[in-house]
């Protein structure tokens, strides 16, 4: 499954300012699932697309790899 790295979801918190507790609140999930998923230990597909979705809807648009150059992750205008 593609998806995003646990390096972009580090990022996506960073730039919501959010700690890892709080990305979990928001998710409504567990802190240690997100600590699990950061350190990229496999998660349920169910609760990663939660993780997914809740960061996206925070404002946060995940750019996949594309040739020599790495994924990544920036916030969308307006939500800032």
């Amino acid at each position: 499954m593609t998806g995003i790295s646990p390096r972009q979801i580090r990022a996506a918190r960073s730039l919501l300012g959010w700690t890892q507790q709080e990305l979990a609140d928001r998710a409504v999930v567990s802190g240690n699932t997100v600590q699990r998923l950061e350190r990229g230990v496999a998660v349920r597909v169910d609760v990663y697309l939660k993780l997914w979705r809740t960061l996206e809807a925070a404002g946060i648009e995940f750019i996949p790899a594309a040739g020599d150059k790495g994924e990544g992750v920036r916030l969308v205008r307006g939500f800032d």
